[in-house]
């Protein structure tokens, strides 16, 4: 399997995972000039950024190189194009999540990082 469908089966994962636990998500993959964010879900009245990491050998204590600042201020930037473009949601709180994918497990890490946007 090729890093890119491994990325693309653990999004869906997570998407599912999500959705099971009450999320609506409302957009996958929104790419802008900024960068990516994975999934953009609602929780009740929040706007939650989920940045997704699949890794099959690298365990949760890793997760702060996968997600570090620059990346972090990539997803911060990308949130707030998606908001200036979806006005509908500009009252919403915003929160940023990151889910681990491992083997036969998945990890919410819920408000992972914070910024203010």
């Amino acid at each position: 399997m090729t890093t890119s469908a491994k990325g693309k089966a653990g999004e869906d994962r997570a998407a599912r995972f999500l959705e099971e636990v009450g999320y609506r998500i409302i957009g996958r993959n929104f790419r802008s000039e900024a960068g990516e964010v994975d999934i953009i879900a609602v929780e009740g009245e929040t706007l939650v950024f989920v940045e997704v990491k699949s890794w099959a050998t690298y365990g949760l204590e890793n997760l702060e190189y996968a997600v570090n600042k620059k990346k972090q201020k990539k997803i911060v930037e990308t949130a707030k194009i998606f908001l200036e473009n979806h006005r509908e949601y500009s009252n919403n709180q915003v929160r940023f999540d990151v889910i681990f994918i491992g083997p036969g497990c998945v990890r919410h890490l819920a408000s992972a990082f914070m910024e203010s946007v």
